[in-house]
């Protein structure tokens, strides 16, 4: 596993675990970020990774993708 922010930018990856507080969880989670989902990284720039989750884009700092475990 590692973390989302160090995954190969434009490759389908699957959730395995969420770190952090149940704040944190519950609010990637209301993203659509939850274990089992699948989300591609679009890029990484400035702090920022942009995500491709379903059929959507979705901004996240480093911190927070560092939290997804790929």
């Amino acid at each position: 596993m590692i973390p989302l922010s160090f995954a190969d930018h434009g490759e389908m990856q699957i959730i395995k675990k969420i770190g952090g507080s149940p704040e944190v969880k519950k609010h990637l989670e209301d993203l659509g970020l939850v274990a089992g989902g699948e989300v591609s990284v679009i890029s990484a720039n400035d702090g920022n990774v942009i995500l491709k989750v379903k059929d959507s884009r979705l901004a996240l700092s480093s911190e927070l993708a560092a939290k997804i475990m790929v």
